[in-house]
């Protein structure tokens, strides 16, 4: 499968220190849970539920613990798994990507991500869905690495909880949830 990697390195960035306050924060923050208006549902394999947050609520999380210049991610490795066209014209693409998700003080996670389209006649708009796939995957991927706020999200009965707590909020608006300690951006 051919193999992509034409990417220019990133600007060098200033190390900085996060400020003893700054980490003691972070540090309680990553410790926390996702609050339920920071996920979303869909259908998975087997009738199954999912449990998600959405790659744009994700660098929000970020640029709200980290600070919007406290933080950075690269796109270090793209590549295509594979690329069929059917007889009928249908394109399915699949797509991995590596991303590197850089603190200001020099802290680093990366991890790989996988995102795939299948069924469409346009090979640029099946190539698009799985890059955007792919990114977004390895970015939520790689920010698991930093603690428990993305972490959450694989333990399922939190995920049973989330889902039912939405379920409640949009019942009662007003319902306070006690029992975890949830992020929110104030």
């Amino acid at each position: 499968m051919p193999h992509l990697q034409q990417f220019t390195a990133p600007l060098a960035r200033k190390r900085a220190d996060f400020t003893p306050e700054e980490k003691i924060q972070i540090t309680s923050d990553l410790k926390k849970y996702l609050a339920p208006e920071f996920t979303s549902n869909r259908s998975g394999p087997g009738g199954t539920q999912l449990t998600y947050i959405e790659a744009w609520r994700v660098k929000n999380v970020a640029n709200s613990l980290f600070g919007f210049d406290g933080w950075s991610s690269t796109i270090s490795d793209v590549t295509v798994d594979f690329l069929d066209v059917s007889n009928d014209g249908k394109v399915a693409v699949g797509v991995s990507v590596i991303t590197r998700v850089t603190l200001k003080d020099g802290t680093t996670h990366e991890d790989i991500g996988y995102g795939n389209s299948e069924g469409l006649k346009s090979k640029a708009a099946s190539f698009e869905k799985a890059k955007k796939e792919a990114a977004s995957d390895s970015l939520k991927r790689a920010m698991t690495s930093f603690g428990n706020l993305f972490t959450c999200l694989y333990d399922k009965n939190f995920c049973r909880f989330v889902r039912l707590q939405k379920v409640e909020m949009v019942r009662d608006a007003k319902n306070d949830v006690d029992q975890l300690d949830l992020f929110n951006i104030e």
